[in-house]
């Protein structure tokens, strides 16, 4: 018989202080897991895990880790596995993109040609690097530590989170679609290399949802209206909105639970129909 049921399922998740990662803790919670919040900053991971904690009444930790080093991680791997068992779900969700990592600029034209500092040529390496680690190697590192001992039971699920412009790269923001590229190939690449060990690997590729890493893009500051760019986004997504955080959440408990015992290496679009709209 299947069983979609996730109660006393241990689920780490990366980037859970984040709008985003909370809202997928929360949705992993209330199917009655058990829930590991990391996050850079304690006080955002403990917030989160006590918010969660009172709405669901599952038992949900803040954790301290930094997803781009690999000795905080397995701090926190320790920390978790005495206080809640060891990891049956990992959700990569720690991720994001910066200011410092996106040009001014759409085109290379004839009228950015006396200012090229606003396009790619003018990106400062220190900005991709960030934008590309954090969504690759703060994948990577995290993967590598806690599917050790799913490795060792023969059984396991790890969730990452991607994005639909690794299918399609978006104008402006190079790193981040390198990362996410990456990440998709990534999924693939380590689906196949666990497949023998019960250890499964999938992703989800949000379209346009919200977030503080991409409102300075999507809307004006001052006004509140949606930038030139959000109306770009919005006019080719046939649901005609952005995506609601608890729109990722199905999808989710789907690629964690045994309803998807055979699933590996797939990367699900949850895009409002982006994907297969060719704008006609």
């Amino acid at each position: 018989m299947i069983d979609a049921n996730l109660k006393d399922k241990v689920c780490v998740l990366t980037g859970g202080g984040g709008v985003l990662g909370s809202s997928l803790s929360k949705g992993m919670a209330e199917q009655g897991a058990k829930i590991a919040i990391l996050d850079l900053h304690l006080e955002k991971a403990e917030s989160a895990a006590k918010r969660i904690a009172e709405e669901t009444g599952s038992k949900v930790i803040g954790v301290s880790a930094n997803v781009l080093d690999r000795e905080s991680i397995e701090k926190a791997a320790k920390v978790i596995s005495a206080e809640l068992g060891p990891a049956d779900i990992l959700v990569n969700a720690a991720g994001g993109n910066s200011p410092d990592a996106t040009t001014q600029a759409e085109f290379i034209e004839e009228s950015v040609l006396d200012n090229l500092d606003s396009t790619f040529l003018g990106l400062k390496l220190e900005g991709f690097e960030k934008v590309f680690d954090l969504n690759f190697m703060g994948t990577l590192l995290p993967t590598m530590v806690f599917t050790r001992e799913m490795i060792s039971r023969k059984k396991g699920s790890v969730v990452n989170i991607s994005s639909m412009n690794s299918f399609r790269p978006l104008t402006k923001i190079p790193a981040y679609s390198a990362a996410k590229a990456a990440v998709n190939n990534f999924t693939q690449w380590l689906a196949v290399h666990y497949a023998k060990v019960g250890v499964r690997v999938n992703a989800i590729a949000p379209g346009f949802f919200l977030t503080k890493q991409n409102s300075f893009l999507l809307v004006d500051q001052e006004s509140g209206e949606l930038t030139p760019r959000g109306e770009k986004i919005i006019s080719s997504t046939p649901t005609g909105a952005f995506g609601k955080p608890d729109d990722l959440v199905g999808a989710l408990l789907y690629l964690s639970s045994d309803m998807a015992g055979f699933v590996t290496g797939i990367v699900v679009p949850v895009d409002g129909g982006f994907s297969a709209y060719s704008g006609v």
